[in-house]
């Protein structure tokens, strides 16, 4: 049985978890809260940069702003993909208003995108907006062939 890292979704504290028990709802060792909220969650750049270097677990990104149309049309879709990928991959999303250093470095040039983050390093990316089940047969497909290729 292997150990991964997860970062809590609230206080942003790497927890070891045993893989085996990534489906039976663990909470977070600091503030025990749970660790799969079936949620995306809303990260800061520091937030964001934690997440992916220190969990273990892939991490799907959506960017977005506040005031762009089709990311507010994908929001409800990128929270149905939540509930269908999560524990399996953590879901967040970045404000791209609020953290644009993150997206200028990144070199985010449209909003929504979505990208796929697999051991500290973006292994995809998608821009536009999609559907639920869009977003999770991507996912899907990006990790297997992230899988294949590692």
């Amino acid at each position: 049985m292997s150990q991964l890292h997860v970062v809590c979704p609230h206080c942003h504290t790497t927890n070891r978890i045993q893989s085996a028990d990534l489906a039976k709802a663990p909470d977070c060792g600091s503030c025990h809260q749970a660790l799969f909220t079936g949620q995306p969650v809303n990260l800061s750049a520091t937030e964001f940069e934690r997440h992916i270097t220190r969990s273990q677990l892939p991490v799907l990104v959506d960017f977005w702003a506040p005031w762009c149309g089709p990311c507010r049309m994908m929001a409800p879709a990128f929270e149905q993909a939540a509930q269908q990928l999560e524990p399996r991959v953590q879901l967040v999303k970045v404000n791209t208003d609020e953290a644009q250093g993150l997206g200028a470095q990144l070199n985010i040039r449209s909003i929504p995108t979505i990208a796929l983050f697999v051991g500290g390093r973006e292994v995809a990316r998608q821009a536009g907006a999609m559907g639920a089940a869009d977003i999770v047969r991507w996912a899907q497909s990006q990790l297997s062939r992230a899988a294949t290729t590692a």
